[in-house]
């Protein structure tokens, strides 16, 4: 049983159990202890070694049952043997008189026409490990591993032999037999996709979304985009949310050196450094919901919410064209709910940035401190109105810093109604930022220097 525990352990981490060295060789032990004989102990036992939370121990309980699930081969035209006039053929485990490839058709032959379930299903295992069926990783594989299990199981001398008897009731019962054999197999393999290639797949999904265009994602994905933007969020608040110390390099803290190095004589053997503390850092986001890059500031209100843990203060701005604070509707919703009400009240205009701007600076101009960061995302395109960017600029004195995060490539910046050569001398960063990669990179700097 090494062989299909190892098997097992894979399909696991496939299903999302986060398993080590350590509890597999835990796993296999516990398994020696209590056997296989009894499958619902074996779940059971393996339950408590692997599965540690409870998500864990439902996708255990499904791999589980999806790996030892063994599908019956019983015979779909009923009786074969009969259909072969009454001819006994050889026992599966013995090769005709003519060798593999003559005569009867090989072992594979005699264990369809004789029904031998037991059989078939050990074929199967067999050959499936000689194929290496558990490096499977891509539905469009299926057809290529069912070939090559049917083609170790004798699939040539059985093809041979139906040749060979096809105006005889043997080979009938061949065709069908072998036909009904090759969509048990096709489903085995489509099994063992599910268990070996479903985690595979799911994260080179995950990874194609975080690279692709967040004007360019598909409804369909809208839900799996939120569960990814929800995670990544959360491991960067883990990363930064708790209080951090940096070492201020080449600012000796001589009290603590002295200290330290006390068992030398206090000759500064190990220095330390002065540190300090890195805030966390106060947000204000004026994000542009008009229709051209509305789909981009749904995913980043939703990213910069989720980081609540990591950020000190956060106030959010909507706009078109006039300005709305929409920092209560965000935390009094659920926000599944709060960001379609947003672009419900919001979204969908043609975008203004001059009015916006002024809107900001006569009502909230007040909330820009020394440790205020302003980010602002949007394409930058007016409809050719005032750009204002004079009070960018006002707003740039009074903040930390202004970061601006543009959906469209740099190339395109200043042509057409495009206003960002106006609005980019005053930014401390202002960059493309058109994928969940490239957020969570920017807002991670962001994080990072406090």
């Amino acid at each position: 049983m090494e062989g299909p525990l190892l098997d097992f352990f894979r399909a696991a981490r496939s299903a999302g159990l986060r398993i080590s060295p350590a509890e597999t060789i835990e796993a296999a032990r516990a398994a020696a202890v209590v056997g296989f004989e009894d499958r619902q102990r074996l779940r059971d036992t393996l339950g408590l070694v692997l599965a540690k939370t409870i998500d864990e121990k439902r996708a255990y309980g499904v791999c589980f049952d999806l790996f030892f699930k063994r599908a019956s081969f019983s015979d779909p035209a009923g009786k074969a043997a009969e259909a072969s006039a009454g001819e006994v053929p050889p026992m599966p485990g013995e090769m005709p008189a003519g060798g593999e490839g003559e005569g009867g058709g090989g072992a594979l032959a005699a264990a369809l026409l004789s029904n031998d379930q037991a059989w078939l299903a050990a074929a199967i295992e067999q050959a499936s490990r000689e194929a290496r069926l558990s490096e499977i990783s891509l539905f469009t594989q299926v057809n290529l591993f069912t070939r090559r299990i049917l083609e170790r199981m004798g699939l040539g001398a059985l093809e041979r032999e139906i040749v060979r008897t096809r105006t005889a009731p043997r080979g009938e019962a061949l065709t069908q037999a072998r036909d009904a054999l090759r969509e048990r197999v096709r489903g085995f393999v489509e099994q063992n996709l599910l268990l070996f290639a479903e985690g595979r797949n799911q994260e080179f999904r995950a990874r194609m979304l975080t690279q692709a265009r967040l004007t360019a994602i598909d409804r369909r994905d809208h839900e799996r985009m939120r569960v990814l933007v929800r995670a990544m969020a959360h491991r960067l608040a883990t990363l930064y949310g708790r209080p951090r110390k940096r070492d201020r390099r080449g600012v000796l803290d001589v009290r603590r050196t002295l200290r330290r190095n006390m068992a030398w004589e206090a000759i500064p053997f190990r220095t330390i450094w002065k540190q300090e503390r890195i805030e966390k850092p106060r947000l204000v986001v004026l994000c542009d919901v008009s229709g051209s890059v509305a789909a981009v500031a749904q995913f980043l209100l939703l990213f910069l919410y989720s980081l609540n843990e990591a950020l000190a203060g956060l106030r959010a701005f909507a706009f078109s064209s006039a300005l709305a604070d929409v920092s209560d509707l965000l935390t009094t919703l659920p926000i599944e709910r709060a960001i379609p009400e947003v672009m419900a009240r919001s979204g969908f205009g043609s975008s203004n940035y001059g009015q916006s701007l002024a809107d900001f600076e006569r009502e909230y101009m007040h909330l820009l401190d020394s440790s205020t960061t302003v980010i602002i995302l949007g394409d930058g395109r007016g409809n050719r109105t005032d750009a204002r960017a004079d009070i960018l600029q006002r707003m740039a004195n009074r903040a930390k810093q202004v970061v601006w995060l543009n959906p469209e490539t740099r190339t395109v910046w200043g042509t057409g109604d495009s206003d960002m050569p106006k609005y980019t001398p005053h930014c401390r960063v202002s960059i493309t930022c058109n994928s969940l990669f490239q957020l969570e990179r920017v807002i991670s700097e962001l994080l990072r220097v406090g």
